[in-house]
């Protein structure tokens, strides 16, 4: 009998464990599994791990009180041992119901609301998913760019094609990270060429999917820049011939990707862990960059060149390649560049080359020779401090970015622009011919000009040409920096046939052509002389010109603002242009004199330590003083949020609905807003799904998105085309309609600062003028149908690396800092952001992981307070970037602008000092900013909202329902106990 209790007890306790370890087992698959697709990362598991252990701890000490009492009765009454294992296994499975209750509707609800954001996903009507595909390929057909185009060869007369590359087989169709989309069933190049009618060598296609058949891919951080591509050496002779035999024609692909988390390496033969490049040794033998072509890429190209008469390029890159091959090889007769396509953007290409599509975009950069020499080259990468107290950036280029340097300094020297730059801003060719000519200057009041622009069709082919309209303005040698040419605005005409003209009128305030002149406080100003109104057919090719004359220097400031402006400019970014090593910037004096000096790459400097203290890093945040009266929170009002649809920002009733609100509920609104907005019971406001990403919706979570993967921002800015990007910004808005997703994490519009630029294919140019005409028109189109979409990265986000840098002086973490003038900031790189709020009306902002200065941005009273709302006059909420605990604050954010926390679990992004009255006015305050953009949004449309409705989720629904069947089960398991003690025990 003894032997038979001990037996007894060994099972029960080998039974336990063995259930530990199996759900320890499935747990740690599932979490390698997430962690390996990039969903979370080992961060995100131990913050979520820190958050929830509370709730956990229950379980592990029951369960351990269970394994301790049945070894220590084990040799009990048979009678003693049949309650004491039915009520533990009872007590256990009552802790397991109430621990995993609380933990998922405590503090594990917004990790739970992404994570089951796919149960309230709807399914996108398949006649708007083929409508948003064909406008893709609409996009594509009218973004693709024809660089070069010898004799006319394009389009092909050939009907068999060897097509040579691996990225044949594999190209690249947006980028990696958040701006990543959907690509399931993606148009390739094989389709596209076969559905025009080409028929394509097979023998190749095999070859090169037998050498491998998937592009390398890495997380974030530790990115896999190989270039997959077979030696020359491993071509057969005999699979040559027969290609030679096949066609005279060949068309070469040549790929390069990019992503989020890291930049381009600017040398990638000395590659650091974990990033890593597994192609050839001897790719990048000489000292070359990752836009130029790999050794490999050239043997290729050498023996394609000998081989066949006609080639043709296919460049499929949103970063700026050194494309200088295109007339090193005698037999490349034309050259395509088309990155970024999207799903079914690839459809172009047999069109394009069979010449059923006219090509007709245009560069959204400048495509230099050498970019070693470009301005910014030496003063991009990764720089710490000596002391390693931080990271920085100097943007020594000052205004001088892309084709606003090359432009200026070849003013006068054609001979010497030709040997630097190879395909100006704004270039592409045609396979037809327009003429262009512009009408006088009509002056209209207040500053107001217009003017026509009639373009004709004079060749033999239908197809469509872009105005592009840039002004010159009269510059002092040693005063306000100032551009040889700027655009000024841009149009495209429609499908013009043989002989055909339409007329395009244009019209600008003279305030467009101000510069910012951070002098006496800061103004724009508008410079007494002789401006030129310009239509060119790039920036550099001039066709026909205006003068036009101002006869006093105008400033806009208070008694005189700009048009759109609510508070004039003044500065605000003074602290940003100086980090204590006194660098120089580019200046246009004496024909950039200065180039040497200014663009050397920084030298051994430290920070001071002034800028230390006053850098917003987690260490040196304290709590505020507080000032004022505690509002009264918790108060029943009557209202919900409901009732505020439609009402003004200041409305009273505003302040009475965040009466309603308890602290908590301030804080679980603020702090968890990871890829949603939080339901609050109180005041009646339901959760939202707010999703990436700036090439159409996706998510790591919902993996039921139908969703289009539109082409990326790079190709729609090449179209040149703002009815386009309206209209692709309301077919984002339609989607998410349908699919009930109310923000859209996009559409992103930093500047192409470098052609290294890791999400270059995220952003739309190096033109801000160029990105702030299709962001604002991508968020009308968006919020037009109730999605609210997020301008970002707010700002100065025009790099990947040290955006999570661990200082080894302060044992924390911030992001690089971003050195840059006042009137750099606010001309380049600030004015995307400021168009999408005065012109696109952007209810949703989300800032970056950057510094501007030493002050990260999502804490930063100049840039969310004084710029976006005072001078633009924004309404609405500002989200961080990933929220990263130690990198990131949330309290300091709220007092500085911010409203919402990009987290999905509130690790370290719940407001702290709840019980100063200065932090819950600035609760409120970002609160409201939430509210009032979430009740104007199809959240709160008649036909997705009922007033009164339940704000809960259907998987908690779900929960509640599993929650009831448990607690059933328990009871029935009591039940059973009880009959079961009776049978065995009482029955005689």
């Amino acid at each position: 009998m003894k032997n038979k209790k001990l037996r007894s007890m060994l099972i029960s306790v080998g039974t336990i464990i063995a259930l530990v370890l199996a759900v320890w087992g499935i747990g740690t698959v599932v979490i390698n599994n997430l962690k390996a697709q990039g969903v979370v990362t080992d961060q995100d598991i131990q913050s979520t791990l820190q958050v929830g252990m509370g709730n956990i701890l229950p379980i592990a000490i029951v369960l351990g009180l269970i394994i301790v009492l049945i070894i220590v009765f084990w040799n009990r009454s048979n009678k003693f041992n049949f309650w004491l294992k039915w009520e533990s296994f009872i007590v256990f499975l009552i802790t397991v119901v109430v621990s995993i209750n609380t933990l998922l509707f405590g503090p594990l609800q917004g990790l739970m609301n992404a994570n089951n954001s796919g149960m309230a996903i709807k399914q996108v009507k398949k006649s708007l998913v083929a409508k948003s595909d064909n406008l893709s390929k609409q996009i594509v057909n009218e973004g693709s760019v024809l660089l070069k185009n010898e004799n006319d060869y394009l389009p092909i007369k050939a009907q068999k094609l060897n097509v040579f590359g691996w990225a044949s087989i594999s190209p690249i169709y947006g980028g990696t990270g958040s701006g990543q989309s959907n690509n399931q069933g993606a148009i390739d190049i094989y389709k596209s060429l076969n559905s025009a009618g080409f028929r394509t060598n097979n023998e190749l296609k095999n070859f090169y999917t037998k050498y491998q058949k998937t592009r390398p891919v890495g997380g974030m951080n530790d990115t896999d820049w190989s270039l997959p591509e077979p030696k020359i050496s491993s071509y057969s002779k005999t699979m040559m011939k027969k290609a030679e035999k096949y066609s005279d024609t060949a068309l070469v692909v040549i790929t390069r990707p990019g992503g989020e988390g890291t930049d381009l390496p600017t040398d990638p033969s000395h590659i650091k862990a974990p990033q890593k490049y597994n192609g050839h040794k001897d790719d990048w033998k000489g000292g070359k960059n990752y836009l130029e072509l790999t050794t490999t890429e050239r043997g290729m190209l050498d023996v394609v060149n000998k081989k066949f008469k006609n080639v043709v390029v296919l460049i499929n890159s949103s970063n700026a390649m050194e494309l200088g091959f295109l007339k090193e090889y005698s037999h490349i007769k034309a050259a395509l560049w088309m990155a970024g396509t999207g799903t079914k953007g690839f459809s172009a290409l047999g069109k394009i080359l069979k010449g059923e599509v006219n090509p007709s975009g245009r560069t959204s950069d400048t495509y230099v020779y050498d970019l070693k020499k470009t301005p910014t080259y030496n003063n991009w990468g990764a720089f710490e401090y000596t002391d390693k107290s931080a990271a920085f950036n100097h943007y020594v280029e000052n205004i001088y970015v892309g084709y606003k340097y090359w432009e200026t300094k070849y003013t006068n020297d054609n001979s010497g622009y030709e040997k630097a730059v190879q395909f100006p801003f704004g270039y592409g060719l045609s396979y037809t011919k327009f003429e262009q000519k512009m009408s006088n200057l009509s002056k209209g009041k207040n500053g107001n000009f217009s003017f026509d622009v009639t373009v004709k069709n004079t060749g033999k082919r239908a197809g469509k040409d872009v105005v592009e309209a840039y002004f010159t303005a009269p510059y002092t040698n040693g005063g306000i920096e100032k551009s040889a040419t700027n655009l000024l605005d841009f149009a495209k005409t429609k499908n013009l046939k043989p002989g055909q003209s339409q007329k395009l009128h244009f019209s600008f305030n003279q305030a467009q052509m101000a510069s910012y002149d951070s002098s006496n406080g800061g103004a724009y100003v508008l410079d007494p002389g002789q401006y030129q109104i310009q239509i060119k057919k790039n920036a550099h090719d001039v066709i026909d010109s205006q003068n036009l004359s101002i006869g006093n220097k105008i400033t806009y400031n208070a008694n005189n603002k700009r048009p759109g402006d609510v508070v004039a400019a003044s500065n605000h970014f003074q602290y940003a242009q100086d980090d204590g090593s006194h660098f120089t910037y580019l200046s246009r004096k004496d024909n950039f004199a200065n180039y040497n000096e200014a663009t050397k790459a920084p030298g051994k400097i430290s920070l001071p330590a002034s800028l230390q203290k006053s850098a917003t890093i987690t260490t040196s945040y304290k709590e505020p003083r507080a000032t004022g009266k505690m509002p009264t929170q918790g108060q029943n009002t009557g209202l919900t949020l409901s009732d505020l649809r439609g009402k003004r920002y200041n409305d009273p009733k505003w302040e009475k609905l965040l009466n309603q609100m308890t602290i908590d509920d301030m804080n679980n609104l603020i702090a968890y807003g990871g890829y949603q907005t939080f339901p609050i019971k109180s005041i009646g406001k339901v959760g939202t799904l707010d999703f990436d990403g700036p090439a159409g919706f996706s998510s790591f979570f919902a993996k039921n998105l139908n969703t289009t993967g539109f082409p990326s921002a790079t190709m729609i800015a090449s179209t040149w085309n703002k009815d386009l990007a309206k209209k692709r910004g309301e077919l984002v808005g339609k989607q998410g309609n349908q699919a009930g997703i109310t923000g859209w994490y996009g559409p992103a519009m930093n500047i192409h600062r470098s052609a290294f630029g890791g999400r270059n294919f995220e952003y739309y140019s190096e033109d801000p003028t160029l990105a702030a005409n299709m962001a604002a028109n991508e968020i009308k189109g968006a919020q037009k149908y109730g999605v609210y979409a997020y301008m970002k990265h707010f700002a100065m986000n025009n790099a990947e690396t040290n955006r999570n840098y661990m200082s080894m002086k302060t044992k924390s973490m911030s992001s690089d800092m971003e050195w840059n003038t006042e009137q750099a900031i606010r001309e380049i790189y600030l004015r995307p952001f400021e168009a999408a709020v005065k012109t696109g009306g952007t209810r949703a902002v989300m800032s970056a992981f950057t510094m501007i200065g030493n002050r990260w941005s999502g804490a930063n009273d100049a840039l969310l307070n004084k710029t976006l709302r005072n001078e633009w006059g924004f309404k609405g909420f500002v989200e961080t970037d990933y929220y990263v605990p130690g990198t990131m604050d949330a309290t300091q954010s709220i007092l500085n602008g911010g409203n919402l926390m990009l987290s999905t679990n509130g690790v370290g992004a719940k407001v702290k000092y709840t019980n100063n009255p200065t932090v819950v006015r600035a609760m409120r305050k970002a609160s409201k900013g939430i509210l009032y953009s979430v009740v104007n949004s199809n959240a709160y449309a008649s036909a997705n909202y009922k007033k009164g409705q339940s704000v809960m989720w259907p998987y908690q629904k779900q929960l509640v329902n599993i929650t009831i069947g448990a607690a059933v089960v328990i009871a029935a398991l009591q039940v059973l106990a009880i009959y079961l003690y009776r049978r065995k025990y009482m029955v005689k």
